[in-house]
């Protein structure tokens, strides 16, 4: 079986013959050292994944043909993850771990004491793209751009229910035995904390659930890492 898996943005069925843009064709011929008859897995987030067979390769450019369906498409629940973003190779660290443990949608939020005034969109939905190729999976959750928190919850439908993780409610790690399926998001906050204002808004809304992660304060990476791992244990597709 092929071992190097690529996300392409074109239809894949039985013969389906798909033309490669220069990144690629120079990621396989000069990286991968692919050639000719050479067989790579491909997926597009719709059709699951395929194998295909090098037909031409260049180094800015090639043409592939899909041979046979290996697996098919999985999407993942109906999940969001919201959070603010904060260092670089953090911000990368929770975009590429979303992505791997079955978000659905990243959402990148600016509060009152985000630390990070912006992001490279492009860059977070690369990282997307690149763990989705290597966990095996056959879904690219959207990377949105940067929101104001308070311009996401004035258009927030209350049917999507909130798992808020909050830091101050540092003890007993929660359980979410009892709580609906359905369309979730997680809440991340930022390394600053949330500020008054926030805190009375999300504690007013019906749809929001406060959570607590355990009896230490978490910086805001692994605590998106243990939410996610919380909610695929007990409401998602890890069970």
């Amino acid at each position: 079986m092929a071992k190097i898996r690529l996300f392409i943005d074109h239809p894949l069925t039985l013969g389906q013959g798909i033309a490669l843009g220069s990144d690629q064709a120079h990621y396989l011929s000069s990286v991968m050292r692919q050639g000719v008859g050479d067989e790579v897995l491909l997926f597009n987030g719709r059709d699951g994944e395929w194998l295909a067979r090098i037909e031409r390769l260049a180094k800015r450019n090639g043409d592939l043909v899909a041979v046979r369906q290996t697996a098919p498409q999985m999407d993942p629940p109906d999940l969001w993850l919201v959070f603010a973003p904060i260092k670089k190779a953090r911000t990368d660290f929770i975009v590429e771990k979303a992505a791997e443990m079955g978000a659905s949608r990243i959402l990148p939020v600016q509060t009152e004491h985000t630390n990070s005034e912006r992001i490279r969109q492009d860059r977070l939905q690369a990282h997307a793209v690149e763990a989705a190729e290597q966990c095996g999976g056959t879904f690219v959750p959207e990377v949105t751009d940067l929101l104001a928190l308070s311009r996401l919850l004035d258009g927030w439908d209350a049917n999507r229910r909130i798992l808020w993780a909050d830091e101050a409610l540092v003890g007993p790690a929660a359980t979410l035995a009892g709580l609906k399926r359905g369309p979730w998001a997680i809440l991340i906050g930022p390394e600053g904390g949330w500020s008054e204002s926030e805190r009375a808004r999300l504690s007013a809304m019906d749809c929001v659930t406060r959570i607590s992660l355990g009896p230490r304060i978490l910086r805001a990476d692994t605590a998106a890492v243990a939410s996610l791992a919380l909610w695929q244990a007990e409401l998602g597709d890890w069970n």
